[in-house]
């Protein structure tokens, strides 16, 4: 039977969630291959760049895989262009989700009425859903980005702590407008350098760095790392010149993005920025009377999972952990032992706790109850 979490006891509290690449996992690829190591562990993009670590060649090719298979799809996304039944249903769960935020914001009664949502992704699905819901003119509300400006629109964290408040005719009422704060832990495509500053803008005309030569050269390498039962010290070789090598790193460093190996931004504005959201999060966590749901996020990234077992020490903190599988919901309880303040959630025996089913079943306005499926016998 799946949990649900109490939209009563949450409405009122300073509410933080927290979202991995499980939200995004039928538009966009993740981390995980399809191919084992010796001791037969699955491989990631991470797990290869640190094996690859003094392999030029073989780095290179890994690098140039994870960015034309989960870097590109995502500068090139449009929500207009998602044909797949499980792509549009991904699409629909964000809004659902963001409408979930927008109804308890609307029971509570406070001036500043906001919602923090951290998200490890660096797609735009938050922002699109967002957008659309706007669009529909179903909810009145604002999505900080943390931006600032009109034409050229850069990112700051101090952004995060404003919000909206409209006021009567006479100005003797005051009402805080409802807020969903979007903070991109690990960057986004849409953010840019521009000199000192990040600047954020939403569009998607992007080239593939990659040259269609270089391409073909990595297809078979590529194809190896997500074909089922392949393994590690047979993935094929390659070989590039240094100036293919130099080439793509170049262009490489210059992505807005937390690089997949000691999860570090390549340039030091972004840093920076990173620095400042994790000390956003800590300080959020640290408030009486939080909250924190994390959903399609596997606490991989060190610096999150120390920052939040450390932010547990806050007695008032609850925090919910909803995992997709009940082998990952193990793998967290015991990794959150230590602590009271955690509920850990995962599906029963043979469900998984996708982005439906967390909508449907744990976090709601109105969650359903889940009713096993009757197994019917043949009669003899």
């Amino acid at each position: 039977m799946f949990e649900s979490i109490e939209p009563l006891d949450a409405y009122n509290k300073n509410i933080n969630i927290l979202i991995g690449s499980g939200a995004s996992a039928d538009l966009f690829p993740t981390l995980a291959l399809a191919i084992k190591g010796a001791k037969g562990e699955w491989e990631t993009i991470e797990t290869l760049a640190t094996t690859f670590e003094t392999w030029q060649d073989k780095r290179t090719a890994l690098f140039m895989h994870y960015y034309n298979t989960c870097i590109f799809p995502v500068q090139t996304f449009s929500p207009n262009s998602v044909t797949s039944a499980k792509g549009k249903v991904n699409l629909e769960n964000y809004e659902v989700f963001l409408k979930t935020l927008l109804g308890l914001l609307d029971r509570r009664k406070d001036l500043n009425r906001k919602i923090n949502i951290f998200t490890t992704n660096y797609d735009g699905c938050l922002a699109h859903s967002a957008d659309n819901i706007l669009r529909n003119g179903s909810h009145d509300f604002v999505v900080n980005d943390g931006t600032s400006g009109f034409h050229k629109k850069h990112l700051h964290a101090k952004n995060f702590n404003t919000f909206q408040c409209q006021t009567g005719i006479f100005e003797r009422n005051n009402y805080g407008v409802p807020q969903l704060n979007i903070i991109h832990l690990h960057g986004s495509v849409y953010w840019s350098k521009s000199n000192d500053k990040i600047e954020v803008k939403y569009a998607n005309d992007f080239k593939n760095m990659i040259h269609n030569k270089t391409l073909e050269k990595i297809g078979k390498f590529s194809n190896y790392l997500v074909t089922d039962g392949g393994t590690t010290a047979k993935i094929p070789s390659i070989n590039f010149t240094f100036a293919q090598r130099e080439s793509f790193w170049t262009e490489y460093k210059k992505l807005p993005i937390v690089n997949p190996t000691k999860w570090k931004f390549h340039e030091t504005v972004f840093e920076e920025h990173y620095y400042q959201m994790l000390r956003f999060l800590s300080y959020e966590l640290e408030k009486p009377n939080s909250i924190l749901i994390t959903f399609g996020f596997s606490f991989a990234d060190e610096h999150i999972r120390k920052l939040v077992q450390r932010s547990l020490s806050n007695p008032q903190l609850q925090t919910f952990i909803c995992c997709y599988s009940q082998s990952n919901a193990d793998s967290l309880r015991e990794e959150f032992k230590l602590w009271k303040n955690v509920t850990v959630i995962g599906p029963p025996d043979g469900e998984k706790l996708d982005f439906t089913n967390f909508n449907k079943y744990i976090f709601s306005l109105k969650a359903e109850k889940y009713e096993a499926p009757v197994e019917v016998k043949d009669e003899l």
